[in-house]
């Protein structure tokens, strides 16, 4: 159970990206709030794995990914939970549509940008945490470390103003490419993760 709960989770990750491209590619973007809800889940079964199987000597560092990795889920499921009931489902006022519709960039956008920004911190301890011991493991390290820099963009950017012209419906097409690149970065780690708990036991 111990590695067969962390590969279902990379699973999921993987698949979650895979579908979250796909609905961003085909602007559905129900399709995208819906899927996101599944990231967290399959990222806390596969950072709870890596957290497992850390030895002692990286544990602090296993333990600090796993609390960045719960407020990034708590973040997210808030963030996409309201935009798939309250802000679907209407009958809001203006200025609570304003603040809580994440394509109008306010309140909620900015909490799923931090939300990723824990994620990325996540990454990185976790990618501490992780011995590698062979190539896939090494390439899910390096990739889960780097994937730590994204920190200071999702932290920084919200606070210059420049998503300010969502709030009048002004999409960005830049938007849609960094999450798609985003996408085609993340992906790999999903599935060396997976092939990682795919493993026999050493």
């Amino acid at each position: 159970m111990n590695r067969t709960i962390p590969r279902i989770g990379s699973g999921i990750v993987t698949g979650a990206v895979v579908l979250f491209a796909i609905f961003l590619i085909m602007n559905f973007p129900f399709g995208s709030y819906f899927v996101c809800m599944f990231l967290p889940v399959g990222y806390l079964m596969m950072a709870a794995g890596l957290h497992y199987e850390s030895r002692e000597n990286r544990r602090v560092a296993a333990n600090t990914g796993m609390a960045f990795a719960v407020v990034y889920a708590v973040l997210v499921f808030l963030v996409y939970f309201a935009q798939t009931t309250s802000v679907r489902l209407g009958g809001l006022s203006e200025p609570a549509q304003r603040i809580l519709d994440f394509q109008k960039g306010g309140l909620m956008f900015n909490y799923d940008l931090l939300g990723y920004g824990m994620m990325a911190l996540s990454t990185f301890f976790m990618g501490l945490s992780v011995q590698a011991d062979n190539k896939g493991d090494k390439w899910m390290k390096a990739l889960m470390m780097i994937h730590g820099v994204f920190f200071f963009s999702c932290f920084l950017m919200p606070m210059t103003g420049v998503f300010a012209p969502m709030a009048e419906g002004e999409a960005s097409m830049g938007g849609s490419v960094a999450l798609t690149a985003w996408c085609a970065y993340f992906l790999p780690i999903g599935i060396l993760a997976y092939r990682h708990f795919g493993k026999e036991n050493g």
